[in-house]
């Protein structure tokens, strides 16, 4: 009988720890618990931006894991309107949508070169505008004048370089028919392969041509003003999370009134379209 006794002791305990660990470690940044996320950012004091870190002047990771760029002081903007500390995690062209979408979840937006488009309006969050965006090329300066449209780039013997996984990428391969794009792993290497004469073309943004024609006189971004598209960079997160999206279209609402978004064009010589 004592053993009896003993073995639903036993079990009893077995199963009020179990229980007690599966509450332990339900994470409070499950998003389907029902707390609000700017709730749950600010309990945990810290928030999780990811940003690929390869995208100058707009999120840029140096080498001893420090983060400087245009999207990175909006992301600084939003911790600090919320009152918590910021870590940013490191995503990828490739593997942004996944990230986003990652259970459990590894980050609360994502930020830094990211254009608003309907398809990812579909299945994720997107905020409102605050940079202008548009399709623009690199190219070497001393073969500006070769490239004054589309059709002009869209030869055979061109040689146009693209990140991979990304918008770049398929604008090319969407718009390109008589070239073969040549896709390179890293994105910020990219301009300095054109000036070194590994690629004629690099289809960008007008957000990051401009970096790369002031800080090397080798290149020229001869449409700069005259883009194949045009559209607005965001901050990306996952369904489900809308009262922080509330809380960041109101903080970039108020960057836009108090001069706070112009200051940052001024200073990454970014073109303020508001």
């Amino acid at each position: 009988m004592k053993e009896i006794k003993l073995r639903l002791l036993v079990s009893f305990l077995i199963i009020c720890t179990t229980s007690t660990f599966a509450s332990c470690t339900n994470n409070d940044d499950n998003p389907s618990d029902g707390q609000p996320t700017v709730e749950r950012i600010v309990e945990r004091g810290t928030l999780l931006v990811g940003t690929t870190g390869d995208y100058r002047p707009l999120s840029f990771r140096e080498s001893n894991n420090t983060y400087w760029g245009f999207g990175i002081e909006v992301a600084k903007e939003i911790a600090g309107s919320l009152g918590v500390a910021i870590d940013f995690v490191p995503t990828s062209w490739p593997t942004l949508t996944a990230d986003v979408q990652a259970e459990p979840q590894t980050f609360d937006f994502a930020i830094g070169g990211i254009t608003i488009t309907d398809a990812r309006r579909e299945t994720m969050l997107m905020s409102d505008g605050y940079l202008a965006n548009g399709k623009t090329i690199l190219c070497r300066a001393a073969d500006a004048h070769r490239y004054q449209s589309l059709s002009d780039i869209d030869q055979p013997e061109v040689r146009v370089m693209v990140n991979p996984g990304g918008l770049n990428e398929k604008f090319a391969r969407e718009n390109l028919t008589h070239t073969i794009p040549i896709v390179h792993p890293q994105n910020e290497e990219i301009p300095a392969l054109v000036a070194e004469g590994y690629a004629d073309v690099m289809i960008t943004e007008i957000t990051e041509a401009p970096y790369y024609v002031q800080t090397d006189p080798r290149l020229a971004a001869p449409l700069l003003n005259e883009p194949f598209t045009h559209g607005q960079i965001g901050v990306l997160m996952r369904k489900g999370q809308d009262d922080l999206l509330a809380r960041i279209n109101a903080i970039i609402t108020r960057m836009k009134t108090d001069g706070t978004l112009r200051r940052l064009h001024e200073k990454y010589g970014l073109i303020y379209a508001y």
